[in-house]
């Protein structure tokens, strides 16, 4: 695949007259780990719903590999997993059920599923709770559920809305781990996060968006130059070019 993995241009979406997303350029090549941080209410969510193809933007295109999410959503959402904040589970099914559930949907060979829902469940600490009911869990075990149930049909490219909100320090490591092993694949990760010291030990890169736009991009020592605040911490950049925004 030769196309960016993310290909957003001229992207906009509105709510009540409001512009949430407001003519929205980004590019994402292959095999990165990037970051998307804004403030409260800045489109973050909104941008990631319409590459997810979960709403339509008002104007402009978004394309994960070359497939327009809207066009071609569903070629698009093939080779895509996006997770939001809070998943919706089955709560009457155990793990097993439900990643043969979701591995179904997307027709993905039994046989593979199967070996594929063994491999993520052990990556991800849950196999010794593999025949129990989901209702019962945890909110980092459902979390790393759901990031399973993501992974099933093996995507090329990772969404994920505040993966490690709830979640205790043992659990985001194991979720920190497999996001970092994934990218290592040569696959890539588009997340938004409030926990700046995520973005700043995991992104390669990482995009400031504020009132529906772009206002910073880079790596964390351009976005300190750009903020003329070398050696400064990301939360301490973040501030800077959003409060002079």
């Amino acid at each position: 695949m030769d196309a960016p993995a993310l290909a957003i241009t001229g992207l906009v979406k509105h709510f009540g007259g409001k512009a949430a997303v407001n003519n929205l350029d980004l590019i994402i090549p292959p095999g990165q780990f990037h970051a998307l941080l804004g403030p409260n209410g800045a489109g973050k969510t909104t941008t990631l719903r319409i590459v997810a193809g979960l709403l339509k933007p008002d104007a402009g295109h978004a394309a994960i590999f070359g497939h327009d999410t809207v066009a071609e959503t569903t070629e698009a959402k093939r080779i895509t997993a996006f997770l939001p904040d809070d998943p919706m589970l089955y709560g009457k099914l155990n793990p097993l059920e439900y990643l043969e559930f979701v591995a179904g949907l997307w027709s993905v060979d039994a046989t593979r599923a199967t070996a594929r829902a063994e491999d993520l469940l052990k990556w991800l600490e849950l196999w010794d709770n593999r025949v129990e009911y989901v209702e019962g869990f945890s909110r980092g075990m459902r979390q790393k559920l759901a990031l399973a149930g993501a992974l099933i049909h093996e995507p090329k490219l990772m969404i994920l809305d505040e993966p490690l909100t709830g979640l205790d320090a043992h659990a985001a490591k194991a979720v920190k781990d497999m996001l970092v092993d994934f990218v290592a694949k040569g696959n890539t990760v588009v997340l938004t996060t409030h926990i700046l010291e995520i973005a700043e030990r995991l992104a390669e890169r990482i995009s400031i968006i504020q009132k529906g736009r772009i206002v910073a991009q880079g790596t964390l020592e351009e976005l300190r130059a750009k903020a003329g605040t070398a050696g400064a911490s990301l939360e301490d950049v973040f501030l800077n070019l959003t409060e002079t925004e």
